[in-house]
């Protein structure tokens, strides 16, 4: 069986614009580049748990002095 010609890469590329249209296909992409990512995360670091955040930091207003 032969490869893919530039003509049929084309006549593909035409068929997902028209089903997707052109404004969901890059929000489909990013999706795509995100699940990829996360997989690749999970495969290097499956051993590791996840990381924990430290507890938040509460900043006390200084003590106001009372008048008298």
């Amino acid at each position: 069986m032969e490869a893919l010609s530039p003509m049929h890469l084309l006549i593909i590329l035409v068929i997902i614009v028209l089903l997707f249209g052109g404004r969901k296909i890059p929000e489909v992409m990013r999706g795509l580049g995100e699940g990829i990512r996360s997989f690749k995360e999970g495969m290097h670091g499956g051993n590791n748990p996840p990381p924990t955040n430290p507890p938040p930091s509460t900043t006390a207003n200084p003590p106001t002095e009372e008048k008298k």
